[in-house]
């Protein structure tokens, strides 16, 4: 019995089918937030739309991530999730609610909500004066990034972020609180000083949150022009590379406006970023631990190399004893 005519041509209409999701999976996944977003804030529940837009994309992705991995690897515990929960919880998402809620919002209506002297183009439709938003709010975020990777007393608090072994939607709030107290310091007068209004302000929270929580998910996808637009998955890969030619780029949150323009934009299209992924200090493995130790970073440093040094010498001395 023959063949259909049509079964050589399936691989490649599969393939085909498969790229276009590729390609397809970062808009939809960002525009479709943002569109439930836009829709429970029309009905005047914008808080209640964000939260569930949020939890909703994080179930997504937890589905995606094991149908579609970018690193089969990654898959495999870290014994991390509670120290990751723990950040998320206790440090990140505490921090954002409290200082967020009481300032910046607070400030920017107490600062946008009034007659301003045309400073802010409040005569603009919502969609330019978000885009507006996050392009002034990003030169905050991403001065207050870059400086955290160039500036040792900052890095060491960075630091706690970067020792993931793995990237997953989990672990996007994997934050040091001090580090993320710093970079609402350095953002907040931006778009306060701009007298952004306070619900520009809002969605230029909630636009972070989706672009950071797909930022860091394990799912295989294709990004092409949107790369010099935004901060996409593949290009933070790059910026957990332990090669610091590598990792000390690609510093924006949301945009890499900045990154063209100071050039530390990386993206190296012959080769897949790196899957091995972390920091070459030492990092406790313990939420506590790793909350105090960039309070002592050179001396748990210190320590650390000390104690591998024993062990190193612990392991060779049963073999010398062996010797005749």
């Amino acid at each position: 019995m023959q063949p259909s005519p049509r079964s050589p041509t399936t691989p490649g209409v599969r393939r085909f089918l498969d790229t276009t999701l590729d390609y397809l999976l970062w808009p939809l996944l960002f525009g479709g937030s943002v569109l439930l977003m836009a829709y429970g804030t029309a009905l005047g529940h914008g808080t209640l739309a964000f939260n569930l837009t949020y939890l909703l994309l994080a179930l997504t992705l937890c589905v995606l991530e094991r149908v579609r991995p970018h690193e089969e690897d990654w898959h495999h515990s870290d014994g991390q999730e509670i120290p990751d929960l723990a950040h998320t919880l206790l440090t990140k998402l505490s921090v954002q609610v409290l200082i967020i809620s009481a300032t910046a919002i607070g400030l920017a209506k107490s600062i946008g909500d009034q007659p301003s002297g045309g400073i802010w183009p409040s005569h603009w439709p919502m969609f330019f004066q978000v885009v507006l938003a996050l392009v002034v709010a990003e030169f905050g975020l991403y001065w207050a990034h870059r400086v955290a990777h160039e500036w040792m007393p900052l890095w060491r608090f960075h630091a706690v972020h970067h020792s993931a072994k793995k990237l997953w939607f989990f672990n996007t709030g994997r934050f040091h609180f001090v580090d993320t107290f710093k970079s609402i310091v350095f953002t907040v007068p931006c778009t306060a000083l701009a007298g952004a209004p306070g619900p520009v302000m809002v969605w230029v929270g909630g636009i972070t949150a989706f672009i950071g929580i797909l930022t860091h998910c394990n799912i295989r996808m294709r990004f092409g022009w949107l790369n010099y637009i935004f901060n996409t998955p593949g290009l933070h890969r790059w910026h957990h590379s332990m090669d610091l030619r590598e990792g000390n780029k690609n510093y924006g949150e949301n945009l890499v406006l900045w990154d063209l323009i100071f050039r530390t934009y990386f993206n190296d299209h012959a080769r897949r970023p790196p899957s091995e992924i972390g920091i070459r200090e030492a990092m406790p493995h313990t939420f506590f631990g790793q909350l105090a130790a960039p309070f002592y970073w050179k001396r748990y440093q210190a320590e650390q190399k000390e104690l591998r040094k024993q062990m190193r010498k612990q392991k060779s001395t049963p073999e010398a004893s062996q010797a005749p």
